[in-house]
């Protein structure tokens, strides 16, 4: 929220300089995310009058105007603006003046002297507007400084708010912070406890609440006579649109006005465009809407509906329709305050794609006492900006149940609690100063607090919520920072184990650079990504943060390809990224769910040249076998077979399914090339995915010592069937190898001359030692025999 620091002073000025007030509001909780001035700097400009405007001899589109600016003389300047005309009051740069983007002098145009010039806005750089002179009020003074009368000086704060902290998207909230804070007094806009606007006459509409659950309360009034063409007031045009707010007529600008000061949204319709009673109500079959942005919407079924007796005004407590938007024609009001519960207006605006000041409070909570007040407020300054006496007001219609308001349960706080959590000494006479400055009400029974939240407090249900309260007022700065005492005993861990970070440092030294991405993705990467098998039923969020962001992801492939794809387009040739994350299934794909799986998985990719491109090696792009060495590392001692799969995201003829000790704990190949073309990859990268509860399994590398024995290694080459795959073979013989063979390792595959095309040839390294005595030949050739045997009983193996 953005607001002006003159505006936040004249509710509650304690003597503090910007930076620090700007400190205090942060360590309460209101961080400061921005402070930027109201205006650059510039000097030499006062407060002018136009005496006499007339044509310059020598220049059609110039003028010669003698101008009173108070400094004791009149001044002959030479000006271009089309609204230059006598009588104006402008900002007047003198001779010496230095503004933003010039220092201005005497200067000759067109043959007459010029001592000074009469600004713009765009000039003295605090709009953009360069359509001519910036017009002063008429009660500007002569001779004033342009900054004091402006209040140039001013500063604007942003400040960054917690869902929780809707009250303080206000002025009134955040000066009822910062008075709580300083203890400088709080001075408010309007009493509750005011006398109300008198009603002139008592015409009005009738209210009828159809979804009291999502608006208990409306407060409507209708006000004649107003002049909607009236021009609002300069201190408040000045303080809406250094809070971001564009300045667009009197009614509705104090509407603005009202929701900045207090935080309650209103909203103005043309009376004469309303037939009969106004009802709060959802929306009927086919209804149609067009709102104050030019979009036409069909509100959906659960969209409350603010409407007459024919047709749909307004979304309620998002934006006004344009069929009954106040016009510069207008002259009848009819003026609104209501509470709809949050839980009504969350998400729906987001849903139809934009968001406005009001569903943006009222989606986080907006005091329920304070309709009536605001519509109060909202009335005497029309009455006092827009049209004085000729304005008749007729009285507040409300319509309230009592039942649907929400309820402030007191909350108990016992003081040595909350001495005891935050480590001071928290009396109860403390307790009660800080809380009850707060607007809190607090009574003592016995030795703890009853303390009742007010209206405007959404996020105080417990007595944490207290107790971080009186934190907050203390100062999170005054609270000492005391070591713990406690006995401490190192816990005992497996040597071999590995973690998540062992895993993390395993993948860099492959040459890996780890990303971090949303959980949240694009529907449309779990159509192409996910496994065919697992995932047919995203997790969709109820309220998405992007469009793009509406469903939480089953895989990690899509962030993967996502980076590269953003790497491709700065032209980056390699990648190796990795991504160690949680993915996220339902428990059953029947509705309702109730249950999640989040388990966590390990995936990579490698796009690009296999290694750096050097004079060393020649290029090679990397490949699957490339991305299967890493992946049998990552598993080391424990040894991998794999099979091919069918995966949505995968080559269908260069993917395997990863298989350890016969249970499937990953996927691994080069994308498909229908996703290459689609997410412009240029070339298909080579992908990976893994469960990290398998990989934990793996222990770390442990140090065996090195035989002095010397290994014996025998070549087995075997001719089987074509379809028959290497790797079951492999799996065999080391099955049934002897304690001595330490490792059958394939070095060839053979098709060609001398088989058929229903064969081929097969050739595996036999390793043997045993690490004790030397192996002799007879029993060197006992276990090349067994090994045999095994290849020609179990697959028809024939020696080659």
């Amino acid at each position: 929220m953005q607001f002006s620091e003159s505006w936040l002073r004249s509710l509650c000025n304690p003597p503090l300089n910007t930076e620090e007030l700007c400190h205090i509001l942060t360590m309460a909780g209101l961080e400061v995310e921005e402070v930027k001035a109201a205006a650059p700097e510039f000097s030499g400009v006062f407060v002018a009058q136009v005496l006499t405007v007339e044509k310059h001899p020598d220049a059609d589109k110039l003028n010669l105007c003698s101008v009173d600016a108070g400094q004791g003389e009149i001044l002959q300047i030479v000006c271009g603006a089309p609204n230059v005309a006598a009588g104006l009051k402008v900002p007047c740069a003198v001779v010496g003046a230095r503004l933003p983007t010039m220092e201005i002098k005497q200067a000759k145009v067109r043959g007459l002297d010029s001592f000074g010039m009469l600004c713009s806005s765009r000039e003295l750089g605090i709009a953009d507007d360069h359509g001519g002179l910036l017009v002063l009020p008429e009660d500007a003074v002569v001779g004033e400084n342009i900054r004091t009368s402006l209040d140039l000086d001013d500063h604007l704060i942003t400040i960054k708010l917690t869902p929780n902290r809707a009250d303080c998207l206000s002025l009134l909230g955040i000066a009822r912070e910062l008075s709580a804070l300083t203890g400088a007094p709080l001075i408010l806009p309007v009493l509750p406890d005011a006398a109300p606007v008198a009603a002139d006459y008592q015409d009005q509409r009738a209210i009828v609440l159809d979804a009291p659950a999502a608006c208990p309360r409306y407060c409507g009034r209708i006000l004649r006579g107003v002049n909607a063409q009236t021009r609002t007031p300069e201190w408040i045009k000045r303080r809406i649109e250094r809070s971001g707010i564009r300045s667009i007529s009197a009614v509705v600008d104090i509407t603005n006005y009202v929701m900045l000061e207090l935080g309650q949204p209103l909203h103005a319709f043309d009376d004469t465009k309303l037939s009969g009673d106004i009802h709060v109500r959802y929306p009927q079959p086919d209804e149609l809407l067009l709102l104050l942005n030019g979009v036409e919407i069909e509100p959906k079924p659960d969209m409350l509906l603010i409407a007459d007796e024919q047709r749909a005004l307004a979304l309620a407590g998002i934006m006004g329709g344009e069929t009954s938007s106040v016009t510069a024609v207008s002259t009848d009001i009819f003026l609104e305050s209501a509470f709809f519960a949050p839980v009504a207006i969350a998400g729906k605006a987001r849903t139809l794609g934009f968001s406005s000041d009001a569903s943006h409070r009222y989606e986080r909570g907006v005091d329920f006492d304070l309709p009536r007040l605001a519509i109060e407020r909202a009335t005497a300054l029309i009455l006092a900006c827009g049209g004085g006496e000729s304005v008749k007001v007729g009285p507040i219609v409300e319509a309230v149940s009592p039942e649907h308001l929400p309820r402030r349960a007191p909350v108990m706080l016992r003081p040595a609690r909350a001495t005891k959590v935050l480590g001071i000494d928290v009396t109860a006479e403390r307790a009660e100063a800080l809380l009850g400055g707060l607007g809190l009400r607090v009574a003592q029974e016995g030795d703890h607090l009853v303390v009742t939240p007010p209206s405007f407090r959404f996020d105080i249900e417990i007595e944490e919520d207290l107790i971080e309260e009186i934190a907050r007022l203390h100062g999170y700065d005054n609270i000492p920072s005391i070591p713990p005492v406690a006995r401490v005993a190192m816990m005992p861990a497996a040597e071999f184990s590995r973690g998540p970070m062992q895993i993390r440092q395993a993948v860099a030294q492959r040459d890996y650079h780890e990303i971090v991405t949303y959980s949240f993705v694009d529907a449309a990467w779990e159509a192409d990504f996910s496994s065919i098998t697992t995932n047919t039923h995203p997790i969709v969020l109820a309220n998405p943060i992007a469009s793009n962001m509406s469903v939480m992801r089953s895989t990690l492939i899509g962030g993967l390809v996502d980076t590269l794809a953003t790497n491709r387009k700065r032209q980056t040739e390699r990648v190796r990224i990795f991504e160690l994350g949680r993915c996220f299934f339902r428990t059953s794909n029947s509705a309702p769910v109730t249950g999640f799986d989040q388990p966590l998985r390990l995936a990579g990719l490698a796009a690009g040249f296999a290694v750096p491109e050097q004079w060393g090696v020649p290029p090679r792009r990397v490949d699957f076998y490339d991305v299967k060495a890493d992946v049998e590392v990552l598993f080391s001692p424990h040894e991998l077979s794999f099979e091919p799969v069918i995966h949505s995201a995968f080559h269908p003829g260069r993917s395997a399914r990863v298989i350890l000790k016969g249970q499937p704990v990953g996927v691994l190949g080069e994308l498909h090339p229908r996703w290459v073309q689609k997410y412009a990859l240029g070339q298909a990268p080579v992908v990976f995915e893994l469960e990290l509860a398998a990989l934990l399994t793996c222990p770390q590398t442990e140090y065996t010592g090195v035989s002095r024995l010397p290994t014996v290694v025998r070549d087995l080459a075997l001719v089987v069937a074509q379809t028959q795959p290497a790797s079951a073979v492999q799996n065999a013989l080391r099955a049934a190898a002897p304690a001595v063979v330490r490792d059958i390792v394939l070095f060839d595959v053979y098709q060609g001359q001398g088989l058929s095309d229903a064969q081929k040839s097969i050739a595996f390294h036999i390793v043997m030692q045993d690490t004790q005595r030397t192996l002799e030949d007879v029993e060197i050739e006992e276990v090349v025999a067994k090994l045999l045997a095994v290849a020609q009983n179990d697959f028809g193996a024939l020696l080659r």
